[in-house]
């Protein structure tokens, strides 16, 4: 029941960029004799090592390679300073960086290579990528050093559309503090994006540490380039569920597997579209007082109040929130135009007592579907083997 989220510019496309080669030969000094010519200890010296750096379109690593010798030492750095770590094949003649070459941006190769009599010669070059004319960017959730409830996934939401899903992933990396099992999976936001969540296989353990490692720098997701890398990490919190029984008209708060408050409620109203979401949400946000208006979820009973105590659990606009013009109905009826509504004095309670990220499980049989996995935080309603299948990886 919020306005409607704003869409993100867009951007045109970018220009594919084509490889190019550069050569250098490295040429070590000769001794000469007395007479001018060669001194024999050095007439059959090995040649210099030919030295190849190859650049290739923003998005590949770099590669150097050397004919006649081999790499004694490779160092690609950035305008910034930033190093381009790589490692040299077992043969020493072939360099490969870990990472893309990155669009926009200047680099400068120092070579060092060493021909087979022990001679070394070092060449210095440079080349740069275009810049690009579309930008990736993203939204991460939860924030940076929250601490969030057990059902919280990793949300990716894209500025613009990845075509290249598995390439994004493979740059996604998830590590926990107690080997937590999870996945990928790709979703449509609610906003229209493409988005990636990592759920765990089963709800998180209390005080799990998780942190994402986005390498994705250099890396085009096929509608855009990345041109930054993204880390970010959260801590997992109380172990609570909120089970919603519709039917029953009763909220339950159930912490460390014991009951601790229940709560009289009033759902969505049957038979229409005011009717409420089943299965299991995940509370997005506390959101405190706002302003709630029917037009902005295209209900056309006409309602426009402020509202408090307002806890998100879907973009499509569920709530759990105070509503006192309900009060007649609380632990009776469902009559609220979709929202979980309770008492001002039960909601200002339970409002300080629920953590973003904590599942609200719902059930009842007038409702009107499943919440979705892109309307919030929907994955949980899928298997783990369905949801696993939603890896651009599997």
């Amino acid at each position: 029941m919020l306005p409607i989220r704003t869409s993100l510019p867009i951007r045109t496309s970018r220009p594919a960029l084509a490889a190019v080669a550069l050569t250098v030969s490295l040429t070590a000094c000769t001794a000469q004799a007395a007479d001018g010519g060669p001194s024999g200890a050095h007439a059959s010296a090995a040649p210099p090592a030919k030295v190849t750096v190859v650049k290739k379109t923003a998005g590949s690593p770099v590669t150097v390679t050397a004919s006649g010798g081999t790499l004694a030492a490779v160092r690609v750095v950035d305008a910034d300073g930033g190093v381009l770590k790589g490692r040299t094949d077992s043969g020493g003649t072939s360099w490969s960086s870990d990472r893309k070459a990155a669009p926009g941006t200047s680099y400068t190769v120092e070579v060092t290579s060493r021909t087979a009599d022990g001679k070394e010669s070092t060449s210095r070059s440079s080349f740069a990528t275009p810049e690009p004319d579309k930008v990736n960017k993203v939204t991460l959730a939860p924030g940076k050093n929250t601490t969030v409830g057990i059902a919280q996934p990793l949300s990716i939401v894209f500025d613009l559309p990845v075509t290249k899903k598995a390439d994004v992933e493979k740059q996604l990396k998830v590590s926990t503090s107690n080997g937590t099992e999870g996945s990928w999976g790709w979703v449509k936001d609610y906003s229209g994006r493409d988005r990636a969540d990592w759920r765990p296989r089963e709800y998180w353990k209390p005080g799990t540490k998780v942190t994402l490692q986005a390498d994705l720098d250099g890396t085009d997701s096929g509608g855009g380039w990345f041109v930054r890398d993204y880390r970010t990490g959260f801590t997992i919190g109380t172990a609570q569920i909120v089970k919603v029984d519709l039917d029953a008209h009763q909220l339950a708060l159930v912490r460390d597997g014991r009951t601790v408050r229940t709560i009289p409620v009033s759902g969505g109203t049957p038979g229409g579209d005011k009717r409420s979401w089943r299965g299991t949400a995940v509370l997005m946000a506390k959101e405190g007082t706002i302003n709630m208006n029917s037009e902005t979820v295209g209900l056309g009973d006409a309602y426009d109040k402020d509202v408090d105590y307002s806890m998100r659990l879907t973009w499509s606009g569920m709530y759990a929130h105070a509503a006192p013009w309900n009060a007649a109905y609380f632990g009776k009826a469902n009559h609220s135009s979709g929202c979980i509504g309770m008492s001002n004095e039960n909601a200002a309670s339970f409002y300080a007592s629920v953590n973003v990220g904590d599942p609200f499980e719902i059930k009842g049989r007038e409702t009107k579907g499943t919440v979705a996995e892109g309307n919030g935080y929907g994955a949980w309603n899928l298997s783990w083997s369905a949801w696993k299948a939603k890896s651009a990886l599997a």
